[in-house]
């Protein structure tokens, strides 16, 4: 499909209205980004609210930046789009949009395979026995503990590799698995590689749950961000969900009420918090797939 084909499909926004849209985000982001950068200046760290951006290493500056998404142009927007990714956006008599014209190959394969495995997570049946065990399999036996210069265990480690040993570990996300302690690793009923991904992740898992974000930001700026924010905010909570059910103690970060997953109680609270976490990611996996896809059918046409 050719530039001035795409743009005839595009919904106009007035100059004001973008930059109104892009004020607003930027405010909206900055709750998170600043206190990020303000500890970091400080060389303080916390386990829930930094997870994000270290972990996932989408910068404070891109997760501030708007992104409108394909379908949407700007009205005078040529300053925009020039400042922020000019590699990515095309303008015509005026009106500035995100081309998927202009996409490379490697981003395409990679918008390719991201729909497929949102695709294959949603129709994939939902595991909620896993427990929250992948946090203590991390931890198990004590040879290597992530998070031990910031934030103290709760639990002895005797108690904590007693529960890892009592209950099958049915964890289905590589990344998590991949920081299992060794002697954890044979204890999973799944051994997940990154090559299989695709054939494992379902929508129950609190991690595939969380990188939705992940894959979010990595089809940026096709998708757009208000998707993006919406995809970060239920991330968050899902780590917040995450560290409350590890065995790790919270208590000098706020009031993080731990999920004794040690306990009957305790583990019937972490399923019907993860059911919850699912309930919110799975219209967002949707819609995530449904930007993709749009993005991608006008590539291929050009094809």
């Amino acid at each position: 499909m050719s530039v001035s084909q795409f743009h005839q499909t595009e919904t106009c926004l007035s100059k004001s209205a973008w930059q109104t849209l892009a004020t607003a985000h930027r405010q909206s982001m900055s709750q998170w980004t600043e206190p990020f950068r303000a500890r970091r200046r400080i060389g303080q760290s916390h386990p829930i609210h930094d997870f994000l951006f270290i972990y996932y290493q989408y910068s404070p500056a891109k997760l501030e930046q708007w992104h409108p998404g394909a379908g949407i142009q700007l009205c005078d927007g040529e300053e925009f789009s020039n400042s922020v990714a000019p590699a990515q956006y095309s303008t015509v008599d005026g009106k500035t949009f995100c081309d998927p014209n202009l996409m490379d190959a490697k981003t395409l394969s990679r918008l390719r395979w991201t729909a497929e495995l949102l695709q294959q997570t949603e129709n994939r049946k939902p595991n909620f026995s896993c427990l929250g065990l992948h946090e203590w399999a991390m931890v198990y036996r004590g040879d290597e503990i992530r998070h031990e210069k910031t934030t103290p265990l709760r639990l002895p480690q005797s108690e904590i590799d007693a529960l890892v040993e009592s209950r099958p570990l049915t964890c289905s996300h590589f990344d998590a698995f991949r920081f299992f302690a060794i002697q954890a690793q044979p204890l999973n009923q799944v051994q997940p590689t990154l090559e299989d991904r695709v054939s494992l992740e379902q929508p129950a898992c609190i991690h595939a749950n969380m990188d939705l974000y992940k894959w979010a930001f990595k089809s940026m700026p096709w998708i757009g961000s208000d998707l993006l924010k919406r995809c970060f905010d239920m991330a968050m909570c899902a780590r917040e969900i995450d560290m409350r059910a590890s065995p790790y103690d919270l208590n000098e970060y706020g009031c993080y009420e731990p999920i004794k997953v040690e306990t009957p109680q305790g583990r019937a609270q972490y399923e019907q918090e993860q059911r919850k976490i699912a309930e919110i990611a799975a219209p967002l996996r949707t819609e995530l797939r449904q930007k993709i896809e749009y993005v991608l059918s006008f590539v291929q046409k050009s094809e």
